[in-house]
């Protein structure tokens, strides 16, 4: 029975850090494609890239999202903003968008 409530509070444990990681977002920024514009990636990624602190910083989409809205911005990236859950995988900042607000071409 000890070693099942210490499971569970390890378990809670890993999940509460998990949310502490991620953060909910409103990135404003242009919205285009990692490869075809800003020659980042070898294949297509949907990304936005927002100033932060002077400097350019790159959201890539994460695969559900790109899927949703690459096709708006491949060839020719639009300003945005994006509201998501923000992560980190490796070296890239991911954002798990929730919304995607486009400006008119």
């Amino acid at each position: 029975m000890r070693s099942l409530s210490i499971g569970l509070s390890l378990c809670l444990m890993v999940a509460l850090v998990g949310q502490a990681r991620a953060e909910e977002k409103t990135l404003k920024g242009k919205i285009t494609c990692a490869k075809c514009e800003l020659k980042k990636s070898d294949k297509c990624e949907t990304v936005i890239q927002v100033k932060e602190g002077g400097k350019d910083v790159i959201y890539y989409f994460d695969a559900d999202s790109h899927k949703k809205y690459h096709g708006k911005i491949c060839s020719e990236g639009v300003e945005g903003t994006v509201v998501g859950t923000v992560s980190k995988s490796g070296d890239k900042l991911v954002v798990k968008v929730t919304k995607a607000e486009f400006k008119d071409k």
